[in-house]
């Protein structure tokens, strides 16, 4: 009787510490962006969010993370492809590299970027020559989201690869069909809730990458303003509401791209 207690007892605060962990840490902090944002009243929240410059860097933001995840529903598919289905030298160690951008600090990616494909390195000056302008113009962005985001689509797709029966692809190739038949009829439709969940994940990090882009974009408002850049400058502008205003935009589509995963793994998982 007294072991079951202590073991009701345990349970109850092992699910209450958890509980106040959750809160602490996730809760409270998107609770108070929340509570920032209008803390002055509905006007100047609404004056702050309609402010053209914010605008002009959520649109920027929303264009640049679309072309970074479209890039990247490419890539991260080829990608979990060859790791996959080939053997290769180094294959282990190109499938570990897949985690790096996890591991990296973003500030650091930011200096590599520059470092790479900056005015003074062979990159930058040869983009020069070819009159394109890489670091501090929308490229680098881009660039920048891309390597931020690039192990989601990946690692959404490498257990759906993994999970596919050699036998369906037997038996498509037995009854006639292509290899490009059989990919798009048996092996896509199979990879194609990893690559759409992986997809708006990554989507969702571009949006609020800071970092990364911070030393690459610039601050030309409407050209390389991001939302993020944007933010801190509120910031440091002593402007925490205005903050507050625009992150509510970029919380609000991310948790939207949150539910839309959970919604389609579950859909997946239910079948």
């Amino acid at each position: 009787m007294n072991v079951r207690l202590n073991s009701r007892w345990w349970s109850f605060g092992f699910r209450s510490a958890i509980m106040l962990y959750f809160v602490i840490l996730i809760v409270l902090p998107i609770t108070g962006i929340y509570v920032q944002s209008f803390s002055l009243g509905l006007r100047p929240f609404w004056d702050s969010v309609s402010n053209p410059l914010a605008w002009k860097a959520v649109l920027l933001t929303l264009k640049l993370a679309v072309i970074a995840t479209i890039l990247n529903m490419a890539l991260g598919t080829m990608v979990g492809w060859v790791l996959v289905r080939y053997r290769f030298p180094g294959r282990r160690l190109l499938n570990s590299l897949v985690d790096l951008p996890f591991a990296l600090p973003t500030a650091v990616t930011g200096l590599m970027i520059l470092l790479l494909l900056g005015p003074g390195s062979f990159v930058g000056e040869w983009a020069g020559k070819a009159g394109i302008d890489i670091v501090f113009h929308e490229p680098a962005i881009v660039i920048a989201m891309l390597f931020v985001t690039f192990p989601f689509v990946i690692r959404a797709v490498q257990p759906l690869l993994e999970e596919i029966d050699a036998s369906e692809e037997e038996a498509a190739y037995t009854l006639g069909a292509s290899k490009a038949r059989t990919f798009f009829r048996v092996i896509f439709p199979s990879m194609l809730p990893g690559i759409l969940s992986g997809a708006m994940l990554a989507f969702s990090r571009a949006l609020a990458e800071f970092g990364a882009v911070v030393l690459i974009a610039g601050n030309i408002p409407g050209k390389t303003l991001v939302a993020s850049v944007y933010i801190f400058g509120e910031i440091e502008s002593d402007n925490p509401q205005g903050a507050a205003a625009v992150s509510i935009i970029l919380l609000t589509l991310s948790f939207a791209i949150l539910w839309i995963v959970n919604y389609v793994q579950g859909r997946r998982t239910n079948r």
